[in-house]
């Protein structure tokens, strides 16, 4: 009878236990349950717009990659800048599509808009090397408009990933403002920072030796 009493006493004890905790218990595990899934959810979002910022980045990339784009085939392509700049902006994929967006303006011989993408993503981008890439761009265009000292100012902004391609481009600026000296000292340093990293660039042997050649008729 001991045992029973004590056996009985234990489940009134537990029903007492759950009437006052019960409640609570099953909203905690509602709750939890609730967070489980909410993140999964969120995970699979964010997987799910990854994945439709990497497929319209193609799309874009098929389109502009084509050696003529006709006035309806450069409108999508300049719609789909907009839709993964618009949609999906704190991806790579928008600076990637801003740098693309700024190539088909030079296509499209505007420079202002060009410019206006390159200095977007310049002063948007966290991530260094893209908006050194920019930069780099931007200092080309400067270059094509006569403004080589506007260009020297943009590529102090350069990344040391990027320094042999820095360097070339500060010879290039060098050059169009009359200083060979430094242009030539610059493109040496182009050439053997290209040649440390393993990355070799095109051409800036030939500025080199025209440089040569220049200063011998005189």
């Amino acid at each position: 009878m001991a045992e029973l009493k004590t056996e009985e006493e234990q489940l009134e004890a537990i029903k007492r236990w759950w009437k006052e905790n019960g409640t609570s218990l099953i909203a905690g595990v509602v709750i939890a349950a609730a967070g489980v899934f909410g993140w999964n959810a969120w995970q699979d979002y964010q997987a799910g717009q990854a994945e439709a910022a990497s497929m319209r980045y193609q799309q874009l990339l098929d389109l502009s990659g084509q050696e003529d784009l006709d006035e309806p085939t450069r409108q999508r392509a300049n719609a789909l800048v907009d839709e993964i700049t618009d949609e999906h902006g704190d991806t790579l994929y928008a600076e990637l599509a801003q740098l693309l967006d700024a190539r088909l303006a030079i296509d499209a011989g505007d420079r202002d808009g060009a410019r206006a993408a390159l200095e977007a993503l310049i002063e948007g981008s966290q991530r260094d090397y893209l908006s050194g890439l920019a930069r780099l761009r931007l200092a080309r265009l400067q270059l094509a408009e006569g403004r080589p000292a506007a260009a020297l100012s943009t590529l102090e902004g350069v990344p040391e990933t990027l320094a042999a391609q820095r360097a070339d481009a500060q010879g290039d600026a060098q050059h169009a403002l009359g200083h060979e000296e430094r242009a030539r000292d610059a493109w040496r340093k182009a050439l053997s920072l290209a040649d440390d990293r393993g990355q070799p660039l095109y051409g800036v042997q030939l500025k080199l030796d025209d440089l040569g050649n220049e200063e011998a008729t005189l």
